[in-house]
């Protein structure tokens, strides 16, 4: 896997768009253009392509952590900073009955169960 290849899925991961990269990447002051960092992630046979070097990864993780957590002098809380998982909605709770469920409630429960006589014995 190359650096290309960890960049794309941080970047998808996160949900991150090219200029919230340019920004992480500022809170570690390395500065890079949207053209620059769109040229990561094009595909390998693409004559604009070009390499993620160590560095720049690097420079990314690290913006990652200051992004997150904060600086050690100037912590973030993390219940701020962190995604919060989506909450069903009220409306999405009360669903519509299942079509099994309809039809279970539509039957006769008064009439016993029927055996078969000529069932085939297994």
């Amino acid at each position: 896997m190359t650096n290309n290849d960890v960049l794309k899925k941080l970047r998808v991961a996160l949900k991150l768009r090219d200029d919230e990269i340019v920004e992480i990447l500022k809170l570690v002051d390395f500065k890079i253009t949207k053209s620059e960092l769109g040229a990561f992630f094009r595909k390998e046979d693409h004559p604009n392509y070009v390499e993620c070097g160590d560095q720049i990864l690097r420079n990314f993780l690290n913006g990652l952590v200051i992004h997150f957590r904060g600086t050690r002098e100037n912590p973030k809380d993390p219940k701020t900073t962190l995604p919060r998982p989506k909450k069903e909605s009220i409306a999405n709770t009360h669903q519509k009955p299942r079509f099994i469920d309809q039809q279970k409630k539509k039957m006769d429960h008064d009439i016993s169960p029927v055996k078969y006589k000529n069932k085939k014995k297994s």
